[in-house]
């Protein structure tokens, strides 16, 4: 959790102090994506803020009637009048409502999708700094807050706008001396909304920042449920967690102080230009200047107009609150993978690997001490690399190098002679199959996490698979079969399960290169033979490079790399380093293996 709060901390210090407009700038141009929908949502509520500028001038022509003309005044006109105000007012309302939803939908759905998108790009050392919790926050809480604020803060925008300026050519017309008077309140505003800024925008940020490592908190303490309850450690994640989410109250509490200090005092100076604007108009009636109906529409504008301040006000503040949150998903979106495609493609290699070179290949974290050092190797279709060697040397590296899930610092992966970074991506990858040391499976059918190896693979290729792999052996165990639901992660299967479910989707996936990262451990002796002699029929015509730490299942490869601290310690055939009497010969030992066996 430790690295985790340190990449927070970071964010937080390296985010401006202040709002960027590029920044929703570069988030409109999501609601820009739906032109109709914001043009109607733009006239609903254009002709929302209009009608409610219209009511104030009817009431007059009421009231100036009455008192001019008395019984005698026709008043059926201004009733007509309202009346149609009244049903435009219902229709826009209704409509705004239905589009800022519908923009809000879709706004929230392509932040999400590009965000998703760009994870699946992502190299894994984008994931070995990010924990889970930082990235569901991002695509959940987050991407919902700023669609929220797009859509309705876009229609507040254009209704608080038409509202603000038909209403000030409304008192400027009807009487200019008291209209500016009333406007005069315009540039303290703009100096209060200044000074909060960047207080609202910081706490805001902390917000954000302690809610990422509650999300992260919470994903911990379920995927980690068996472990925390096996080592009794309820009472002290309860207390970690109490103190994140005390550190959350604090920080909300903070950020919601400085918005409740915001708003009224925006409301405040509201009341003073209404009681301004009453006094000095009181005046001017008195003297004639002004008729009784002129006033009474102007105090309702000096009310009305600050009601679209206020709301601004809210939206500016919510705006402000959210940047964090807008910086963090574009900051996702933007981020680009560390194994990216050459500029020029090499497309003339064909369609097969004929052989897999890695010529002095070193390999380091960051800035950490190389992980690798000069490994050299080279196999062809056909042959078994196995590597072996204690935990921690770096053999799951040097495959994830294979992979080019990482790349090398320094040396090359030449494929069929050309360095694998001037090859596509897709093409080294959709030609791998991987069969990890963690099984991981998907939600769904067993027969659909088989199939994930190959989807247009058809029903009797998935049940040759499954029964290549020992899969077969354990589905009457299961109600429904082959269509049985597996749970989350395949929550319902046993670990040994789980990795028969592995080997038979990489089986399915008829890869040229096979990746065995103790595939076999979790399985016992008994299925491991059954596995085995599929493995056989897998292994041939296709390069094979098998993680084991069970030295009885690689005794057949053609090439045993023993690997320690990063470096090839010694290699062979299994008889050729049994032979050598050295470092294999005494792992061999320790494992209590036969020595004469075969």
């Amino acid at each position: 959790m430790t690295a985790a709060v340190d990449s927070y901390e970071e964010e937080i210090e390296a985010a401006p102090q202040a709002v960027e407009l590029k920044i929703w700038r570069r988030l409109f141009s999501y609601a820009l994506a739906y032109p109709q929908e914001l043009c109607l949502l733009a006239l609903f509520a254009f002709v929302t803020a209009c009608v409610e500028v219209a009511y104030p001038l009817i009431t007059r022509g009421v009231v100036d009637a009455v008192s001019t003309e008395g019984k005698d005044a026709e008043l059926g006109i201004f009733g007509l009048a309202y009346l149609i105000c009244t049903l435009i007012l219902g229709l826009c309302i209704g409509g705004f409502i239905w589009m800022a939803g519908k923009i809000r939908t879709h706004i929230s759905h392509d932040i999400r999708r590009d965000g998703f998108d760009n994870l699946q790009r992502l190299s894994f050392s984008f994931y070995d700094q990010k924990p889970v919790g930082w990235l569901m926050a991002r695509m959940t809480s987050d991407c919902d807050r700023l669609a929220n604020i797009l859509a309705w803060g876009f229609m507040d925008l254009v209704w608080g706008a038409t509202m603000m300026i038909g209403i000030a050519i409304a008192m400027l017309v009807m009487n200019a001396r008291l209209a500016i008077v009333v406007l005069s309140i315009l540039p303290i505003l703009w100096l209060i909304s200044k000074r909060f800024q960047i207080r609202i925008l910081d706490s805001a940020r902390k917000v954000r920042q302690t809610n990422s490592r509650i999300t992260a908190s919470y994903n911990e303490a379920i995927t980690g449920m068996v472990t925390s309850k096996a080592f009794v450690r309820e009472a002290d994640n309860l207390a970690s967690f109490q103190e994140l989410t005390d550190g959350m109250f604090m920080a909300s509490v903070r950020n919601h102080l400085q918005a409740a200090i915001y708003v009224p005092m925006v409301m405040t100076l509201a009341s003073l230009a209404t009681g301004v604007a009453l006094a000095m108009g009181g005046f001017d009636l008195l003297h004639g200047i002004i008729s009784v109906g002129t006033l009474i529409a102007f105090l309702a504008y000096t009310r009305h107009f600050f009601e679209p301040v206020e709301e601004l006000g809210e939206w500016f503040a919510e705006m402000q609150m959210a940047q964090a949150s807008a910086e963090r998903i574009l900051r996702l979106i933007d981020t680009v993978p560390d194994i990216v495609d050459a500029a020029d493609i090499n497309t003339s290699i064909g369609d097969s690997i004929h052989n897999i070179q890695l010529q002095n290949v070193f390999f380091h974290y960051g800035d950490s001490h190389p992980v690798l050092s000069d490994i050299n190797i080279h196999a062809k279709p056909g042959q078994t690399i196995a590597l072996v060697g204690a935990t921690g040397g770096g053999k799951s590296t040097l495959v994830s190098l294979i992979c080019r899930f990482y790349e090398p610092t320094s040396g090359r992966v030449l494929i069929n002679g050309v360095d694998y970074r001037d090859l596509s991506l897709h093409w080294l990858q959709s030609r791998l199959g991987v069969v990890l040391q963690e099984a991981y499976l998907f939600s769904g059918s067993l027969y659909d996490n088989i199939r994930y190896g190959r989807l247009e693979a058809t029903e009797a290729e998935v049940f040759k698979a499954a029964k290549l792999a020992g899969v077969h052996h354990f589905v009457g165990t299961l109600e429904h079969g082959y269509n049985s639901d597996i749970g989350e992660g395949g929550g319902h299967l046993s670990a040994g399960q789980k990795q028969l479910v592995s080997i038979a989707r990489a089986l399915l996936a008829d890869p040229e290169i096979l990746i065995m990262d103790e595939a076999t451990s979790s399985v016992d002796t008994a299925t491991e033979q059954l596995v085995q002699s599929g493995l056989e029929h897998l292994f041939h015509n296709r390069i094979s490079v098998v993680i084991a730490h069970r030295l009885s299942t690689i005794q057949r490869a053609d090439q045993i790399l023993l690997i320690e601290n990063g470096g090839i310690a010694e290699s062979g055939t299994h008889s050729e380093l049994l032979a050598l009497k050295g470092k294999y010969f005494g792992l061999y030992q320790d494992q209590g293996l036969d020595i004469s066996a075969p």
